[in-house]
């Protein structure tokens, strides 16, 4: 395993590298972090993590609107459908916790469970759990602060109109 951080406007971003895949991508600090020592990203760094890199600076630019990185998720059977629905949610919208259970065939009584996996998304901006509001709209948790996720709601909204590259969605793989 490798690990490197980036900035980003809204502080430092730890990657994970495991086996060419980027397997997280956290704000440094935030609930679920995982204890691994990363340092900063170094032009020889592996192609994931630099790719990350300009990736997430296009992002944060208004540039970019999907990523196209090798990724690999690590998690519970149930952990990874849940990712794997939040991977499908479009740029500059939002869903909510009951609609995720009832995609995946669940009660939106379900939607406590969504949201403890929601939390423990892996690849935060990636795969896109801040785009998940409770029933009623509001803003409720985020592994990286409900200000982050009130930041990166309010720049996509913002660069909504813009011109999407010609890019296509994550291909996720998946490892329990």
């Amino acid at each position: 395993m490798q690990a490197y951080w980036v900035d980003s406007p809204l502080g430092d971003i730890a990657l994970r590298i495991e086996h060419e895949h980027l397997t997280g991508l956290f704000f440094v600090g935030q609930k679920y972090f995982p204890d691994m020592p990363f340092g900063p990203l170094r032009s020889d760094a592996p192609p994931p993590a630099r790719l990350a890199q300009a990736q997430i600076e296009a992002y944060f630019a208004g540039r970019r609107q999907v990523f196209e990185l090798p990724l690999q998720l690590q998690g519970t059977a149930f952990e990874r459908a849940v990712w794997q629905q939040l991977a499908t949610i479009p740029y500059g919208t939002v869903t909510s916790y009951g609609a995720i259970a009832k995609h995946l065939g669940l009660a939106v009584g379900y939607a406590r469970a969504v949201g403890a996996a929601v939390g423990r998304n892996p690849l935060s901006i990636i795969i896109p759990c801040h785009r998940v509001l409770g029933a009623s709209g509001q803003l409720t948790g985020y592994a990286g602060g409900v200000d982050r996720k009130q930041a990166l709601l309010a720049l996509e909204a913002s660069a909504a109109g813009m011109r999407p590259e010609p890019t296509r969605q994550a291909h996720v793989g998946a490892r329990g």
